[in-house]
């Protein structure tokens, strides 16, 4: 792929997902922000576009056996569908609790001489609080809503249109997106500081392990389900 500045980054770590490792050490969103040009989203996070382009020709190519984004561009949307339950939401709902719990044990030993520690909280449960509802949203309505689409039926759906569902997600995910930000910029891009003990490291460890599936998870979404549903219905219309 001939990767210039104008080069949306939801194509460019489409063609090569070497990239999205590269990005989040960046702070360059390619999920979300995955519409945007590669100069548009390096001016967003602060980054030197022209710098940013060059180093991207040093980046090794994406490991062999590694599942990569690239995979899902033309599989079965049930599949995918069904990856994004069971590799990411089933991971939130089994890691979140125990980030919790690292969290509240943080708070406790450490809240006193690190003040931060309490916005750190508001926002890791104000991301629980919106990914909860969010993903049974998913699961119940849009999910089994497109794969009936694919499976040839017009189903019913008190939404009209599957464009309407999509919508709403990726304002989710805007808010979401939002909310990993500010809590990547008040840990410090989650760096423990001099006197944090094991379980600090660990919950940073887990918040950023989080937000690098999220970010995965999203780009799934927007950039690859959720285009390949509106033209799947698109054709079905027509």
């Amino acid at each position: 792929m001939n990767v210039e500045l104008n080069t949306k980054v939801g194509e460019l770590v489409m063609a090569r997902p070497e990239t999205m490792r590269y990005f989040e050490r960046l702070g360059i969103d390619y999920c979300c922000g995955g519409h945007r040009s590669l100069e548009e989203a390096c001016r967003v996070a602060n980054q030197a576009p022209a710098e940013v382009l060059k180093n991207l020709e040093t980046l090794e190519p994406f490991q062999a056996g590694v599942p990569s984004p690239r995979d899902w561009a033309q599989a079965p949307l049930a599949d995918l569908t069904q990856h994004i339950v069971t590799t990411h939401h089933d991971y939130l709902r089994e890691e979140m609790p125990r980030l919790e719990l690292l969290l509240e044990k943080v708070l406790r030993a450490h809240g006193e001489r690190h003040p931060e520690l309490g916005r750190v909280g508001e926002l890791y449960r104000a991301l629980v609080a919106d990914l909860m509802p969010h993903m049974m949203k998913e699961e119940q309505i849009l999910f089994p809503f497109i794969r009936q689409m694919e499976q040839g039926q017009s189903g019913s759906s008190c939404f009209g249109t599957v464009q309407s569902p999509i919508r709403v997600m990726e304002m989710e995910h805007e808010a979401v997106g939002a909310l990993l930000v500010e809590l990547r910029e008040l840990t410090s891009a989650y760096t423990v500081p001099a006197d944090g003990c094991a379980t600090f490291r660990a919950l940073y460890d887990g918040f950023e392990t989080l937000e690098q599936d999220l970010h995965l998870h999203i780009y799934l979404e927007n950039q690859i389900l959720h285009p390949r549903a509106v033209a799947l219905e698109a054709v079905a219309q027509a």
